[in-house]
C-alpha cells in the first residue's frame, strides 16, 4: 500500500528537522563542555576525597595581598568559576567554594561591608548591598550568598538575619551563616558549598536576577585572582600562582 502524499511530506519534513535538532544539542553539549571537564572532574574528586588535595585550599579571610578588594568569604576549593559551564547552555553566574566538611559545618562570612538583605521566602541566600563599589566608586553593587541550608531546605543562616531582614549592616567578616548542599528542591541536594556571585544594580537601587550571567560581575578583580571560567578553564585558583 502506497503511503498517502500529505504522509510522505510529513517525513520528509520530520525527519530532517529531527536530524537539526539532533546535530545542534550534540553541538551545544560539546561546546559547553569545552574547557570544563576537567574542572568537573575535580569538582568531583574533591567531593569524593578532600583530604587528598588540601592545596587546593582557600581559608576564609584570606586575601591574594593587601589591597585585594574582597577576602575569601568561607574555607575550601573553588571547583566552579565565573563563566564556567556544567551543562548545556549553562554559564555559571559566580564561584563556588566547596568545604571538606559536612553540612552545616564550615561558616561563611562577609567579604566586604554593606547592608544585607534576606528575601522572605529565601531559605538558604542573603543578598548585601554595596553602596560604592569599592573598585568602581561611581556604581553600587551587590554580593550574592546561597546554598545556606541542608538538603531538606532548612536553613544554616544565623539568627540574626530572619527572613524578611532588610538593609541590616553588616561588618566584613560578620558571621552569616554555613555551607549546606540545599539545590531549591527538597531532597535533591548538591554538593556542600557556598555560591558567591556579583550583582549589578538596576540603576534604581533594586539588585537583578542573578540566575543570569549579564546581571553579573567577573569576581577575579576583586579577589586578585583569576577566576574566569573561560580563561582560567584549566587552572586551580590559588593566591599563591
Amino acid at each position: 500500500m502506497k503511503s498517502s502524499p500529505s504522509k510522505s511530506l510529513l517525513k520528509w519534513v520530520l525527519i530532517p528537522l529531527l536530524l537539526i535538532f539532533i546535530t545542534s544539542f550534540v553541538f551545544f553539549f560539546l561546546r559547553s563542555r569545552k574547557g570544563s571537564s576537567l574542572r568537573s572532574i575535580r569538582v568531583v574528586s574533591w567531593i569524593r576525597n578532600p583530604q587528598s588535595h588540601l592545596d587546593w585550599i582557600v581559608e576564609a579571610g584570606e586575601r591574594c595581598s593587601p589591597s585585594t578588594a574582597f577576602f575569601f568569604p568561607t574555607e575550601g576549593y573553588i571547583g566552579f568559576l565565573w563563566d564556567d559551564s556544567f551543562r548545556p547552555g549553562h554559564r555559571h553566574q559566580g564561584i563556588d567554594i566547596f568545604t571538606k566538611e559536612k553540612s552545616g559545618e564550615t561558616p561563611v562570612y562577609a567579604a566586604f561591608d554593606g547592608y544585607l538583605t534576606r528575601m522572605p521566602d529565601w531559605k538558604s541566600s542573603l543578598i548585601i548591598r554595596i553602596p560604592k563599589d569599592p573598585l568602581n566608586p561611581t556604581r553600587q553593587i551587590w554580593t550574592y550568598y546561597t546554598h545556606l541550608a541542608d538538603s531538606k531546605g532548612t536553613s544554616y543562616i544565623v539568627n540574626d538575619f530572619p527572613p524578611g531582614t532588610k538593609e541590616f549592616f553588616v561588618k566584613e567578616g560578620t558571621l552569616l551563616g554555613y555551607q549546606g548542599n540545599y539545590s531549591g528542591t527538597p531532597g535533591n541536594p548538591v554538593g556542600i558549598h557556598l555560591h558567591f556571585s556579583i550583582v549589578h544594580d538596576d540603576g534604581q537601587g533594586n539588585f537583578l536576577n542573578e540566575l543570569k550571567i549579564q546581571n553579573t560581575l567577573d569576581p577575579s578583580p576583586y579577589f586578585d585572582l583569576s577566576l574566569n571560567g573561560i580563561i582560567n578553564k584549566d587552572e586551580i585558583p590559588l593566591c599563591n600562582k
